[in-house]
């Protein structure tokens, strides 16, 4: 209910949306900042919850984000509305970036080395092994031959040192993120309640002026 809107978008809207929303991304990101603040629940559990949300943007699990980072949230004991919506910090600006430190990384770590042309095709790399994976699992049903080749390709110069690549600067931006969001949740929330017992106050006193009257 959080975030479900109220009109429904077509496809291609939908996707138009996500490559650029309406007003910018920045204007997006204080969107999602907002809800984020205003969710019920402790300052630690919606920390917790970024926390997942961030690190979950450096797996190579594009497409499960969401279940990844509620899953995370859930075994973290975060907020998982939090994780999902810290998801966010994976978006059409950034993915290159991150994909490129994670694979980066990763080589570095597994003594392998890196492709310095990825950065131009990492989506394509994704899409392209979706597609060999599709027509492979057709393959089974159709009696055609399957070629798993390119796959096992990409799994070895992408996926695998994507995924293990991906643990170090995920770690470390999540808890950047975690850090600086907790303070911030924190006074937002003390502020919202003290506007609230203010307020409450206030129709009290009214209250009693008119009882007294």
């Amino acid at each position: 209910m959080v975030f479900r809107r109220r009109d429904r978008r077509p496809p291609l809207r939908a996707l138009a949306d996500f490559l650029w929303p309406r007003g910018g991304w920045g204007r997006a990101f204080l969107y999602v900042k907002h809800r984020v603040r205003r969710l019920p629940d402790s300052p630690e559990r919606i920390a917790r919850g970024i926390w997942a949300g961030v690190f979950t943007t450096f797996t190579p699990f594009y497409g499960l984000h969401f279940l990844v980072a509620a899953i995370i949230s859930r075994l973290m004991n975060g907020n998982i509305l939090a994780s999902l919506s810290a998801t966010f910090f994976g978006n059409p600006l950034t993915y290159v970036p991150i994909g490129v430190a994670s694979l980066q990384t990763g080589h570095w770590i597994l003594g392998t080395e890196f492709d310095e042309e990825v950065d131009k095709s990492l989506m394509g790399k994704f899409l392209d092994a979706g597609g060999d994976l599709k027509d492979n699992l057709f393959a089974l049903f159709l009696d055609k031959p399957a070629d798993w080749q390119g796959l096992h390709l990409f799994y070895n110069e992408v996926f695998y040192p994507y995924m293990i690549g991906g643990i170090i600067p995920g770690i470390i931006s999540a808890s950047v993120c975690y850090m600086l969001s907790l303070p911030v949740i924190r006074v937002y929330q003390q502020r919202r309640r003290a506007k609230i017992k203010a307020k409450f106050e206030a129709i009290k006193q009214r209250a009693e002026v008119d009882t007294g009257c």
